[in-house]
């Protein structure tokens, strides 16, 4: 009986790895598609990194419309996939239709909260990035007075608005102006609009922008270098797209976030589930590299070390936006 027994054993040790092994994963864009420059292309840098280390493909939807969102992921699901992920909050209603549908299969929402034992939403702590970027704007800028875009005007577009408004004016900021692209999701990939709005900021005394708007900050970001203004980029590191002309770019992980799903899948840890990813899980962050070291100064680094250190200590507070009482900053 004993030998029964070990040779049972051996024989699930075996079976597992093959298992978790045997993984299909998907990945759907959300509007504006992979090659946005910012949040899709993120998604899609994390999905190519676990190809490229793994060997593993992988397939991929890029929606143009919203009535394609159900119909791409319940195909997806019917083919196996597994684990399916979505790059942004307005895939949630066609997850919760899709998801209970196939509770063998597990998916992934970045940018949404679906509680669901199959589903893990991956949210992050914008607010505390955009924090940081604040405050090395106002230390950049000679007229002390910054600007912010964000894309669609809603509740998530806020939060970084608002990181961005308290770390701009915690280091000296004078004025911060705000706009925001539009309220449908056009407001995503619109750069000729981008670009005019940064013009009127800039004509307005702001001397540093910050986009969080997808596509549209590529615009936004060339407006500004065409004035000699400096801009900052967001969730990818955008500081290439116009080399000494951008200050910074915030970095919000969803690249780490895709890698990490598609990983446990292959590795049959993956778990549903909320996680918040902000400095202290290293789901945000500001980017330092060759383009921009030169607009970085010693002092500007250490300020914003510093304010990093406490955000993640908790000595520092970076407030959320909330319908309920807007921005405090």
């Amino acid at each position: 009986m004993k030998r029964i027994v070990l040779g049972l054993l051996a024989a699930t040790a075996m079976v597992l790895p093959a298992f978790a092994a045997d993984v299909q994963p998907a990945i759907l864009y959300d509007l504006g598609g992979k090659f946005d420059k910012s949040f899709n292309e993120a998604a899609f840098h994390g999905a190519e990194k676990f190809k490229t280390e793994t060997g593993t493909p992988y397939v991929e939807f890029e929606v143009s419309n919203a009535s394609q969102r159900e119909q791409a992921l319940r195909r997806f699901a019917e083919d196996g996939r597994n684990p399916i992920v979505m790059a942004g909050f307005a895939w949630e209603d066609a997850l919760k239709a899709v998801a209970k549908d196939y509770p063998d299969l597990n998916f992934a929402i970045i940018d949404d909260a679906v509680d669901m034992p199959n589903v893990r939403s991956l949210v992050f702590k914008e607010n505390e990035g955009s924090y940081l970027v604040g405050i090395m704007a106002a230390m950049a800028s000679k007229s002390k007075k910054v600007s912010f875009i964000g894309g669609m005007d809603i509740p998530l577009i806020r939060k970084f608005e608002c990181g961005y408004v308290g770390g701009a004016k915690s280091a000296g900021a004078t004025d911060v102006i705000q706009n925001m692209t539009g309220d449908t999701p056009a407001a995503w990939n619109d750069p000729a609009k981008g670009g005019e709005i940064a013009k009127t900021q800039i004509d307005q005394g702001s001397d540093v922008v910050y986009a969080a708007a997808g596509g549209t900050g590529v615009g936004v970001l060339q407006a500004a270098a065409d004035a000699g203004k400096l801009g900052i980029g967001v969730d990818s590191n955008q500081n290439g797209l116009q080399p000494g002309k951008v200050l910074t770019s915030m970095m919000k992980r969803v690249d780490v976030a895709v890698y990490n799903a598609f990983m446990d899948g292959k590795k049959g840890t993956f778990k549903g589930g909320l996680q918040n990813l902000g400095l202290k899980e290293g789901g945000v962050d500001y980017a330092l590299d060759d383009n921009n070291k030169a607009l970085v100064t010693p002092e500007m680094k250490a300020a914003v070390e510093k304010a990093k250190a406490d955000i993640i200590a908790g000595t520092i507070q970076v407030h959320d936006y909330t319908a309920d009482n807007a921005c405090p900053y």
